[in-house]
């Protein structure tokens, strides 16, 4: 049976103190968990792989915002990254910011790309539930129960850590390991709080009757525990209070960070430690496996992506240089660079990209909705025949590659405004022919800097 090592030799010199044992991190929140976390995800993976952590898990309250930051970090520095989000669930199915009415948390790790997929539906429909900023999860009812069985190729953790109820946790435990089989643990995150004895003990029993076991799971809120006090001003900010009246709500102590391995070794004992690398090894995603899949209702019937493109970039070229002022039809030096461009497209395989923006534009164009390409996509001759952008390449020398780049390997970039006043006819048409499940709106992190002010 999982057991703890002795409150007295928690801290204590010992031989445990010596002991640097494998270690993935299970639970840790970024600065995307917005007023929670009080490290950038980068900060977190480069103190990780410096402590020599087997893996870091980005685990951030119901987004993935933070994950590409962490994945580029993870890349330069050899570490394992595992990714998944973490959330706070009411059994009586109350906003997903609060832990009332029995609530408790959830870490959710992918296994792989479907679980990826499984994830990322799974914060849309919960962020779907509630007001802007906010997610709504219960765990009782069929419907709940529908929700979470859809995370089919997820690891889950379940965190009790707050105050829990020993029955309400049980019947989750037992419920989850119905739902998820062996892919579902009890986190342990061992903060050293004032109740901690007691919520360990409370862990250890629902372990033994709930046939759930036990793994480490940091609870991590910052990179290095010197972060502690920026963690109380973002606290502070969050309720809206002068730190020295937030009391309770502020973090008790600094055991919130990346720990070394050696006073993991004093905390937890070694089955703790040794379970968080076998979920670690059953976590076998990156962000390297994504790939565009677009749509593909823009492609003419009984053709393929590639002959589309052709055809609609003719017709746009004989639009563009008519008879009466180009007798001779489209200028040679126009056609060989749409020959050339239209090839390294087929090549890297990007035309339902370019299809999927000109039956965008084309809709606007054909409602009177003013909308103009910009940026490098006015470097393509394919674009301007499309009618995305007004840069006749004839009339410069702009340069391709600027836009599209064989040794760069990666998608364009076609950014088109419209105009403000009936940009949203523009969505509803997206929302409309590719449906609502299908298409969606992004959101990016905005930073203040001394320069924006």
């Amino acid at each position: 049976m999982p057991h703890f090592l002795p409150a007295a030799a928690v801290g204590a010199d010992s031989a445990h103190a010596d002991i640097q044992p494998a270690y993935a991190e299970l639970h840790c929140l970024s600065s995307f968990s917005f007023q929670h976390g009080a490290s950038q995800p980068d900060e977190l993976v480069e103190r990780a792989a410096a402590l020599g952590y087997s893996a870091l898990a980005i685990t951030d309250e119901c987004s993935v915002a933070g994950v590409v930051q962490a994945h580029e970090a993870a890349r330069r520095c050899g570490l394992k990254l595992l990714l998944g989000a973490a959330f706070a669930v009411s059994r009586l199915g109350v906003d997903g910011g609060g832990r009332v009415g029995g609530g408790f948390g959830a870490i959710v790790l992918a296994h792989n790309l479907l679980g990826w997929g499984q994830l990322c539906q799974f914060i849309t429909v919960a962020r779907g539930r509630a007001s802007k900023g906010a997610y709504q999860l219960g765990w009782d009812g069929a419907e709940e129960q529908a929700l979470w069985a859809t995370l089919r190729d997820c690891e889950v953790l379940l965190d009790f850590s707050s105050a829990i109820n020993i029955e309400a946790a049980y019947a989750v435990s037992t419920c989850a390991k119905g739902l998820f089989g062996p892919h579902v643990w009890l986190a342990v995150p061992r903060l050293l709080g004032a109740m901690d004895a007691v919520q360990q003990h409370r862990l250890q029993q629902l372990s033994h009757c709930s046939g759930v076991p036990l793994v480490a799971a940091g609870g991590v809120r910052m990179h290095v525990r010197s972060r502690k006090p920026l963690h109380d001003v973002l606290t502070a900010v969050r309720l809206g209070r002068p730190v020295a009246q937030c009391g309770v709500a502020l973090q008790p102590n600094a055991e919130a960070h990346l720990r070394s391995r050696a006073r993991l070794a004093a905390l937890y004992a070694p089955d703790l430690l040794a379970h968080t690398l076998v979920v670690a090894q059953r976590c076998q995603f990156s962000l390297d496996e994504l790939r565009y899949q677009y749509p593909m209702e823009a492609v003419l019937p009984g053709h393929t992506p590639a002959q589309t493109l052709h055809q609609y970039t003719e017709e746009g070229a004989a639009v563009r240089y008519p008879p009466h002022s180009h007798p001779g039809g489209t200028p040679s030096v126009v056609q060989q660079q749409l020959e050339y461009e239209l090839a390294l497209i087929a090549e890297l395989r990007y035309e339902m990209y370019f299809l999927t923006v000109h039956d965008i534009v084309r809709f606007a164009r054909s409602q009177g909705i003013l909308c103009q390409g910009r940026g490098s996509a006015a470097n393509s001759a394919v674009c301007y025949c499309l009618g995305i952008t007004e840069v006749d390449p004839a009339r410069g020398n702009l340069l391709f590659e600027r836009f599209i780049s064989r040794e760069r390997d990666e998608p364009p970039d076609i950014d088109v405004d419209f105009e403000h006043q009936r940009r949203e006819e523009v969505i509803q048409y997206i929302y409309a022919k590719y449906g609502r499940e299908r298409a969606a709106l992004t959101a990016t992190v905005i930073r203040y800097r001394p320069r924006s002010a």
